[in-house]
């Protein structure tokens, strides 16, 4: 059958290529979409990368849905680019092949000692805690005394997560193999440590706030840490979030240290950047130096060093894409080169019919916001490019071979299965963990139609 109609893949099902899918569904209402995902379920980030605590994000599936079940498209997880099918093989069956697989691994933080056991990157924690099939279902959640490097929201979810006792997390889709041994974790002290000073850290004020906000845990703060130079008395007095930030420090800082009575801590130092990680067959400290900001504001080291008894340490201190087999990458930039999000060659020439949107493109910042403009910017070339070259009727469907591919239908088994798991203890849903059994629940309506 040919079809004269513009189709377009999209390689990534999370909110960067669904948000993609959407705005080409209306600048170009004729298209036909389909969507790849080398997972079993869609939604990238927000499924797995988004605390169990934090419903009101994870709530942007919804949205996300109403997109997945426009007939315009198809979605096909379970299809791994470079295993199951080629780039190469896309662009030759599509008239635009959108890549948008986000960031997935951890940022690398050179210094001594970072290898050793003991030493974790925020993305494997966070895939661990939020049911990530292609993590292991063990954590080593061994420590007393942990630290967290990092100035973000991701650093502040890590910590959080350590130190919330996992009773207060049994009505969230965390899996039960994850509340247990949360529920086991002898830590009693985390040690949050960001670069910055208190004007310059890149925590959310609500996310901020959270970390006091649970049961039978402390925040502590060292008021002189909390001194501001000049430069952060210029930050407060210019951005608001930023005097709130402050002002919500200042009062945890405050506090009378007879009412901290809790069983765990939550320590934050601020101007203190990682020199090395102690130990020798694990991680048994880490030694920090102070930090202080010049005129620019810009932080550098004053020699002054500290350490700290901490037997684990997880670094938060950003995100960096996988290379996609077939699409150039530059490693060094952990994105995609691109044009305004046509793909570009080694010798900077744009490379027909491939797009990039998204953190693969951009690098990991910005928020919900940046990816939809972001997506709206290289679907906008995209179909600026449709309409400029003639394109040749293409036959066959591309995907007929992907016979172990997970449709919609398919993630709509898995949805139900888990929300059918949550009803049973009193939640919305509990997340299936193990990709054979999502799997099975995919295609379980199949199997019994063989059967009949």
């Amino acid at each position: 059958m040919i079809n004269t109609e513009p189709r377009i893949a999209v390689v990534g099902a999370g909110p960067a290529g669904i948000y993609a899918a959407d705005i080409l569904l209306g600048l170009a209402p004729t298209a036909s979409i389909d969507l790849f995902e080398k997972l079993p379920a869609p939604y990238g980030l927000v499924r797995y990368g988004v605390a169990p605590d934090h419903p009101r994000i994870r709530k942007i599936t919804d949205a996300l849905h109403d997109v997945l079940v426009n007939p315009r498209i198809r979605l096909r997880c379970n299809v791994e680019i470079g295993v199951d099918i080629e780039i190469d093989d896309l662009r030759a069956v599509y008239d635009g092949v959108i890549v948008a697989t986000g960031a997935d691994l951890d940022a690398s933080l050179d210094i001594p000692g970072i290898d050793l056991p003991g030493s974790f990157g925020a993305a494997t924690f966070v895939a661990w805690y939020d049911g990530h099939p292609d993590v292991s279902r063990a954590w080593p959640l061994e420590a007393e005394s942990v630290a967290v490097l990092g100035a973000g929201n991701v650093a502040l979810d890590v910590a959080r997560i350590l130190a919330k006792h996992a009773v207060a997390l049994t009505g969230t889709d965390t899996p039960d193999s994850v509340l247990d041994q949360l529920a086991a974790s002898p830590v009693r002290d985390v040690h949050l440590f960001a670069r910055r000073g208190p004007a310059d850290v890149r925590f959310s004020p609500l996310e901020l706030r959270e970390l006091a906000e649970q049961n039978d845990v402390d925040v502590i703060v060292d008021p002189e840490e909390l001194v501001l130079d000049e430069h952060a008395e210029r930050m407060i007095a210019q951005f608001s979030q930023r005097r709130i930030i402050v002002r919500t420090m200042s009062e945890w800082a405050a506090l009378d240290p007879a009412t901290r009575t809790a069983s765990r801590r939550i320590h934050l130092h601020l101007r203190q950047r990682p020199v090395r990680l102690l130990g020798t067959d694990r991680v048994t400290g880490i030694e920090m130096e102070r930090t202080a900001s010049d005129e620019r504001g810009r932080m550098v080291g004053t020699g002054e060093l500290l350490r700290y008894d901490v037997g684990a340490v997880y670094r938060a201190v950003g995100y960096r894409s996988t290379a996609v087999p077939g699409v150039p990458f530059d490693a060094d930039l952990g994105a995609v080169p691109h044009a305004e999000g046509r793909v570009l060659d080694a010798a900077g020439v744009p490379i027909s019919r491939l797009y990039a949107t998204g953190w693969v493109k951009r690098g990991p910042v910005g928020l919900i916001g940046s990816t939809k403009s972001d997506a709206a910017q290289t679907v906008r070339h995209l179909v600026d490019d449709l309409a400029a070259a003639p394109r040749a009727p293409r036959e066959g469907d591309p995907t007929a071979d992907l016979g172990h591919a997970v449709d919609l239908d398919g993630w709509l088994r898995i949805d139900a299965a888990e929300r059918l798991a949550g009803a049973e203890r009193g939640r919305e849903r509990t997340k299936i963990v193990d990709r054979e059994e999502m799997l099975a629940h995919a295609q379980q309506e199949q199997m019994t139609e063989v059967v009949r």
